[in-house]
């Protein structure tokens, strides 16, 4: 019932992805929506991996936070890098094989960098400011009511509960995740060379951001631009190299002997997603399965967009449920952090989207006879 009165307010200055459909493509349509809500609630059958973190930690003694804390405190210190962090990972029992165990310096040493007069966290808020800014400017256009723009600050801020926790900011997806989010809003056609650096410090502070940038190089080569694609590809050229020489260094610290970890194989599937997303967000104060329900309106959101910016946006967060759904494990669930900064802002344009597959569906073509005397 809401989502359809909120479906017949014009929310957005143009119309959705679906507004040309045929009615057989618009029935397809809303079967799709309705698998992807379905699939959504797997979610409920996916074990708590909060308990599973806890666990961990009451084991070893450590979370994976107070390691980062103890190697910034170390590299303050003077000591190496590498050192460091291998010293952190033996003393925490975790695993130090094969070298994506260790987190590239980036981080480390930024925050090993930031003098004691100014907290790490005021630099963490301004971060958020500019993702939040730019996301602002960008949605400025499609917005036509001051309901929809308080709904907008309303999600902005859902989105980004998470990462305004000062004490998670020795994490690197916490600010890998929010360079991504700013390097999406500034990417327009002709103007990317800032989106590509961006995206380039993203990924030398989490590998996993490259999977961003990949689709960000797709995205522009299909589309003609092909001075953008190369600046995309000469990133992650430059990411690969910076890649090998952190395995070269994480070589010289490591021996046979040090434990290996038991992989990236979780199989978890998408309702391990859907849950990481939740948890990421502010949906986490929310019944499980009104979250995972929310979780896939804005996916399909996000899909109903028809700006190209949409579909950037959707593509990537397939792109990393699928990576989620089969690679991370439970104890991995802070993955779900790269796609939050601005995930919920998908539900913007949901309404409109629902609103144009059920009217192309229920379009009837009328025919009109008219008589001609002769």
């Amino acid at each position: 019932m809401l989502m359809a009165q909120l479906a017949a307010l014009p929310w957005l200055t143009t119309r959705s992805r679906f507004a040309g459909l045929s009615r057989g493509r618009a029935r397809l349509g809303l079967v799709l929506l309705a698998f992807l809500l379905a699939a959504c609630l797997t979610a409920l059958a996916v074990p708590d991996p909060g308990a599973i973190g806890a666990a961990t930690a009451a084991e070893t003694g450590q979370t994976d936070l107070a390691l980062y804390e103890k190697i910034v405190a170390a590299v303050r210190g003077g000591e190496n890098y590498y050192v460091a962090a291998a010293d952190a990972l033996r003393a925490g029992q975790y695993p130090l094989r094969p070298f994506f165990t260790f987190r590239m310096p980036a981080l480390a040493s930024a925050l090993a960098a930031v003098p004691h007069w100014l907290p790490v966290r005021y630099l963490l808020y301004a971060l958020v400011l500019c993702v939040a800014g730019a996301w602002a400017d960008r949605l400025r256009g499609e917005l036509t009511r001051p309901l929809p723009t308080v709904a907008a600050l309303v999600l902005m801020l859902g989105s980004l509960l998470v990462f305004l926790q000062a004490e998670l900011a020795p994490f690197h997806e916490i600010w890998a995740a929010l360079l991504i989010a700013l390097s999406l809003a500034l990417r327009r056609p002709g103007r990317w060379i800032e989106a590509v650096a961006i995206g380039l410090a993203a990924m030398l502070i989490r590998e996993t951001a490259a999977l961003y940038v990949v689709i960000m190089a797709v995205f522009a080569w299909t589309e003609g631009e092909r001075r953008e694609a190369l600046g995309w590809g000469l990133a992650l050229g430059l990411f690969a190299a910076a890649l090998g020489a952190h395995a070269w260094a994480v070589a010289g610290v490591t021996g046979p002997t040090d434990p290996a970890s038991p992989g990236w194989a979780g199989l978890l599937g998408f309702g391990f997603f859907v849950k990481t997303v939740t948890l990421a967000t502010g949906l986490y104060m929310m019944p499980i399965w009104a979250g995972a329900l929310l979780v896939g309106l804005s996916l399909f959101g996000w899909a109903s967009w028809s700006d190209t910016l949409g579909l950037r946006m959707f593509a990537m967060l397939a792109a990393y449920a699928a990576a989620i759904g089969v690679f991370a494990r439970l104890d991995t669930f802070y993955w779900g952090l790269m796609t939050a900064p601005v995930f919920l802002l998908g539900l913007l344009f949901a309404p409109a989207g629902i609103r144009d597959l059920v009217r192309q569906s229920l379009d009837k073509r009328r025919i009109t006879v008219t008589r001609v005397p002769r």
